[in-house]
């Protein structure tokens, strides 16, 4: 039943890093469909963070000052069960080739906005020939200066970082942050690690988000390897996110004093440099919200 709600996908690289017999393996818990997805709860809702409002236009999704949400595709190389837009309703909302000029439009009437992020779904779904397109349609636009990419893709297929993405993404007049998403040390291979040292290698900066995670990586010495299995790859750590109220995500949900003391545990444990920022999002708020201690969530 789960699954007829939010179908299993997960490419078989992942599965290939799993520990075969292991119930309990993190990278199996954050795929596998369970019967506590269906578990309701009033706190846990399809709209979490409050994207509906933000939804400008097609493919548009603008809740931050200087930076907003293209939406490219609603296709994901994984089904991540916690994800916060396992409800979202992206055929409703993928831009065509024809919206491009009100795009174009709306990034003009919005002086403020110098960043685009590629969100999705997710955007290394996409061949290398669409992705072309539409980085030269956001270079033609002389105010934006960086382009975000965020994608689970080079932790889940990594084989999809090949030469053809590395020069477009390198040759961009834009400056280029890869922002991956891994949250435990055994998703990082040393094949995986390779491919984020070749971006790495070719000027592309490379960050890395987290979710806090119930059964996957509620333990301070997890987050601590995992920082440092980064940081080998030339990855830095970004952000660890208190898991959004999705419906359906209960289940990996941690009382706020167990994430204050695992938090605390992680800060003591690492260099400031390798401690991924605490944050909560907040629908409506214009960023994302630090936190530092019990008392702030």
């Amino acid at each position: 039943l789960a699954s007829e709600q939010f179908k299993l996908r997960v490419p078989r690289a992942f599965v290939g890093k799993m520990n075969i017999g292991d119930a309990l393996d993190p990278l199996l818990l954050q795929v596998l469909p369970h019967h506590l997805e269906l578990n309701e709860h009033p706190e846990f809702v399809t709209d979490p963070l409050g994207e509906e409002q933000a939804n400008q236009q097609p493919g548009v999704l603008h809740k931050y000052k200087s930076r907003f949400l293209l939406t490219l595709t609603g296709a994901c190389a994984v089904h991540c069960r916690y994800c916060f837009r396992r409800h979202f309703p992206y055929q409703e909302n993928l831009p065509k080739n024809d919206d491009w000029i009100n795009i174009r439009a709306y990034i003009e009437s919005q002086p403020d906005v110098n960043e685009v992020i590629l969100s999705g779904g997710d955007p290394l779904t996409l061949s290398n020939r669409k992705l072309k397109l539409w980085l030269e349609r956001l270079e033609s636009v002389p105010q934006i200066k960086f382009l975000r990419i965020h994608s689970r893709v080079p932790i889940v297929i990594p084989n999809r970082v090949d030469e053809e993405l590395v020069s477009l993404l390198k040759n961009s007049r834009l400056r280029i942050i890869l922002v991956v998403h891994s949250n435990h040390a055994a998703e990082l291979d040393d094949f995986t690690c390779a491919k984020l040292e070749t971006l790495v290698q070719n000027q592309i900066t490379v960050l890395n988000q987290s979710v806090l995670l119930n059964g996957v990586n509620n333990s301070a010495q997890v987050l601590v390897d995992l920082s440092y299995r980064l940081f080998e790859a030339g990855a830095m750590p970004y952000y660890l996110h208190v898991l959004d109220k999705v419906k359906g995500a209960q289940h990996f949900d941690l009382a706020s004093n167990e994430i204050d003391e695992i938090y605390k545990e992680v800060l003591a444990s690492l260099p400031g440099y390798l401690v991924p920022k605490l944050v909560r999002e907040i629908a409506g708020e214009k960023n994302k919200t630090p936190l530092f201690g019990v008392s702030t969530f």
